[in-house]
């Protein structure tokens, strides 16, 4: 009896995942563990392993395809057994899926027919992500291939008919014809100079969400800067002491400063409900930006002025480790009341942040830069770190967004008295 591998639920607040790639194909035999596909949330990407042995008897969805989670992906079974009453949908959705597998009864049309019925108004191919990724992986050119899937598609049967059976005989010859006047073929991308890269989904979600932040929210950013000189002596200390504290960085301070800081400024530590109503938070759930290879990402440090320092130290470090590898659980990267995001690195003076919707405030960490000023009437020199605080202005009015970074300044600038605390 053939059964089904389903979307797996990759975290409480997942409704949905978006299909990567496929990593088997049809007829393809396999076991209870292999990895079958891969899959992504808006935030992190997975691999789905079989939870059957036998062969792959369809695939229901395509690459790039948004699936709810616990619906069937994939059929795995005995060679030929029926699977239409695993399709979801019924028997009817499974329709276009045997397709994929089963061989027309009628003649293949000729070579030059079959490349013109792919084609779409603006020239291009009909093709399945599938066929098209085998193509690309045996090194065959899939405009020689005879379409047999719906309308006209290739699909993955005929790029293997195609690599058994080499290029049709019609289409050898037509390419040996002398070649007649024609408009000239499209530049290889090298020779137009450019490349089309299609977003990702994670990188598809960043953008709809910096465009829904700043289209729905009246944001103002306020630049403010501190001495740095009692967190770098603190960072020193922390490096000879050695052991687990030696790991602890300036950023691990900014965040257990804005911890203890928004405490005392609520309409910061908070979200908004709809359009007029705010969600003010007892505890602090700290998202901090990290960048990854796949884009950016926000895990959460969950009651963060609960924490001690090196409490956050470590924590900021697996979650950042979790996020880079594609490992990190979904629940993980939501549900923060308050974001930092720390360019100092990069040499970073000041910038604009953008607020991760629904919360209404994030700091942004800038780098360090020498400056003068004058004490005792001697001028002097002093490491100032830059702060640019983005606020909600529906929420927050200027005024009390800069007392809340005139009071984190303080407490970084005294912050072995704010570790007493």
């Amino acid at each position: 009896m053939a059964k089904a591998v389903i979307m797996p639920k990759a975290g409480i607040t997942v409704e949905s995942c978006i299909i990567g790639k496929f990593m088997k194909n049809v007829g393809d035999t396999v076991n209870v563990g292999d990895v079958l596909f891969t899959y992504e949330t808006d935030k992190a990407s997975f691999e789905c392993e079989s939870t059957e042995s036998g062969e792959i008897l369809a695939f229901f969805f395509e690459e790039g395809d948004e699936v709810p989670c616990f619906t069937n992906v994939v059929a795995v079974g005995a060679k030929d057994e029926d699977y239409s009453a695993l399709a979801p949908g019924g028997a009817e959705a499974a329709a276009p899926a045997a397709a994929e597998e089963a061989p027309k009864a009628e003649e293949a049309p000729k070579a030059e027919i079959a490349a013109e019925a792919t084609k779409t108004a603006d020239g291009s191919i009909h093709i399945s992500p599938r066929a098209k990724n085998l193509s690309e992986r045996a090194g065959v050119d899939y405009t020689y291939a005879q379409p047999t899937g719906p309308n006209g598609r290739i699909i993955e049967r005929d790029i293997r008919k195609l690599m058994e059976e080499g290029v049709p005989a019609a289409a050898k010859a037509e390419e040996a014809k002398p070649a007649e006047a024609a408009a000239p073929a499209a530049a290889p991308k090298a020779e137009n100079g450019y490349e089309d890269i299609k977003f990702t989904g994670i990188r598809k979600v960043i953008a709809k969400s910096m465009v829904t932040s700043l289209s729905t929210m009246a944001q103002l950013t306020n630049h403010h800067s501190f001495d740095a000189t009692a967190i770098q002596a603190f960072r020193k200390e922390c490096k000879a002491a050695g052991g687990d504290v030696a790991g602890i960085t300036l950023g691990d301070m900014v965040l257990y400063a804005v911890s203890r800081t928004l405490l005392n400024h609520k309409d910061l530590n908070a979200n908004m409900i709809g359009d007029d109503t705010l969600r003010r938070f007892e505890h602090v759930n700290l998202g901090v930006a990290v960048d990854t290879p796949r884009g950016l990402m926000v895990p959460t440090i969950f009651n963060a002025d609960t924490k001690s320092l090196l409490e956050i130290s470590k924590e900021v470090k697996s979650l950042a480790e979790a996020a880079r590898s594609g490992a990190i659980s979904p629940d993980l990267l939501a549900g923060g009341t308050f974001t930092v995001s720390n360019l100092g690195a990069t040499g970073v003076e000041m910038f604009t942040p953008v607020i991760n919707p629904p919360q209404t405030g994030i700091l942004g960490v800038c780098g360090i830069t020498q400056r003068v000023r004058e004490v005792n009437g001697q001028m002097t020199i002093y490491p100032a770190m830059g702060l640019s605080l983005t606020y909600d202005h529906r929420v927050v009015d200027g005024s009390p967004a800069s007392k809340f970074v005139s009071e984190l300044c303080k407490n970084l600038e005294k912050f072995t008295l704010l570790l007493a605390k």
